[in-house]
């Protein structure tokens, strides 16, 4: 293979690259612009700032003790945005999309679900009304509001005015009860009079400082989060901007390949054939400039990101770099393929665009995969994308060492192996 003629076409495809404005800004700009916008969505708020909180309407039909501490205790939630329409009102935000659920507490809730939470009443219907394009929200609502009632209604059971009358209803009931045995009767009938005499006993019941808080959370939460170091933050940046450039970097290797086609379709390719110039020399030339372009696309991307984001790569600067020219020489060779593959520029344009969007969804360069079902998760192993970015995350804000970069570098390398075999093979010096 000659080295002075690849050397010129290398030369050649990086000037032109460079000239064309409208490349340089999609393969540079853009991607900057969306992984900055992906990259503010899923950083979160950051550690000194407050999250956003859900939007929840609570209408209270009850107005009992048990209603007024569940409507308080969801006003003092950190994680709700409460407001307190009348139930149409409440009804029309959820259907406009301004809260994502209301909460609507029936008349007679409070007496009904004192009674239930000893099991000798039917369960009281809470009801709810939800946005169905929020169900994550709504899902975290269910599982707060689950967590003020059982804390209102016990706190009230055992220690409020319903409790009392309660066990005031109760101990004749058992008193005159035939189904009990007779020491599981003088059992509960002194359960319920010790009971009894707590609540008479001055200083207890309703008080402030001694009153019963009912059923509470049995555990507090430490939480942390495992990145590369104790007080390293995890950086959204960091994903976004290796999703983008990886998406836009495959974009302009497409282009180049649709290029090639433009340059066989002008009868270019005859001419080197004549100068001559192997195949060989042809693809090695388009692959290695290719993979220039690339590297200087992640980069730049990145560069950036680190500059004005503060991505750092937190594990290994080697892995990382070699992750990168592996997502290059993946990239460049899938701009060869789409010249070896397409009969023409245009049908070849509108199939590569697919395709290029396929693999980015797949492979959670729009969104991390861990969203996806398990059965899909599975399935995206079997596409590049999926390797580049978990690669660049692993070198960047997880933290890995070298060791974490291999698996993705062999997987892009023989991604690009089968590129570049596939091209060879269907190569044409003309149209068919």
């Amino acid at each position: 293979m000659a080295l002075i003629p690849l050397a010129a076409m290398v030369r050649k495809d990086l000037q032109l690259f460079v000239s064309d404005r409208r490349s340089v800004i999609v393969s540079f700009v853009v991607p900057i612009a969306i992984a900055s916008f992906f990259g503010s969505i899923f950083s979160g708020p950051g550690n000194n700032a407050e999250p956003a909180r859900i939007a929840v309407s609570i209408v209270d039909h009850d107005s009992s003790a048990i209603s007024k501490a569940i409507v308080a205790a969801a006003d003092a939630d950190k994680n709700f945005r409460l407001t307190r329409p009348d139930e149409a009102g409440a009804r029309d935000a959820v259907k406009r999309g301004r809260t994502s659920a209301a909460v609507i507490i029936p008349q007679g809730f409070g007496d009904a679900a004192g009674n239930a939470f000893f099991g000798s009443g039917e369960k009281p219907a809470l009801d709810i009304v939800y946005d169905p394009s929020r169900s994550i929200e709504v899902a975290m609502v269910r599982g707060i509001l689950t967590q003020h009632v059982m804390e209102a209604v016990s706190r009230e059971m055992f220690g409020g005015a319903q409790g009392r009358k309660y066990l005031e209803q109760s101990l004749p009931q058992v008193e005159s009860s035939s189904g009990l045995d007779a020491a599981q009767k003088a059992a509960l009938l002194q359960m319920l009079r010790s009971v009894q005499g707590f609540y008479n006993t001055p200083g207890q019941a309703g008080s402030s400082g001694d009153a019963p808080r009912g059923i509470t959370m049995p555990y507090t939460v430490k939480e942390q989060a495992m990145t590369s170091g104790n007080n390293v933050v995890y950086n959204g940046y960091a994903h976004s901007f290796a999703g983008m450039a990886i998406q836009f970097l495959l974009f302009a290797m497409a282009n180049i390949g649709v290029e090639m086609l433009l340059e066989r379709q002008r009868g270019l390719w005859k001419r080197l054939r004549s100068a001559p110039v192997s195949r060989t020399t042809l693809l090695a030339g388009k692959v290695l400039s290719g993979a220039i372009i690339s590297l200087m696309i992640l980069g730049v991307c990145f560069l950036f990101a680190m500059i004005v984001f503060g991505v750092r790569i937190e594990g290994s600067l080697a892995g990382f770099v070699g992750v990168s020219v592996a997502c290059a020489l993946m990239a460049s060779t899938f701009g060869v393929l789409v010249a070896a593959l397409g009969n023409s520029p245009a049908t070849a344009r509108g199939v590569t665009t697919l395709a290029v969007l396929m693999m980015v969804m797949l492979g959670g360069a729009w969104v991390p995969t861990f969203i996806f079902p398990a059965w899909l998760q599975q399935f995206t192993l079997i596409v590049p994308v999926r390797w580049a970015v978990d690669g660049l995350d692993g070198m960047t804000w997880r933290g890995i060492g070298l060791s974490g970069a291999l698996a993705p570098i062999a997987v892009l390398l023989i991604f690009a192996i089968g590129f570049s075999l596939v091209a060879a093979l269907r190569f044409r010096w003309e149209e068919g």
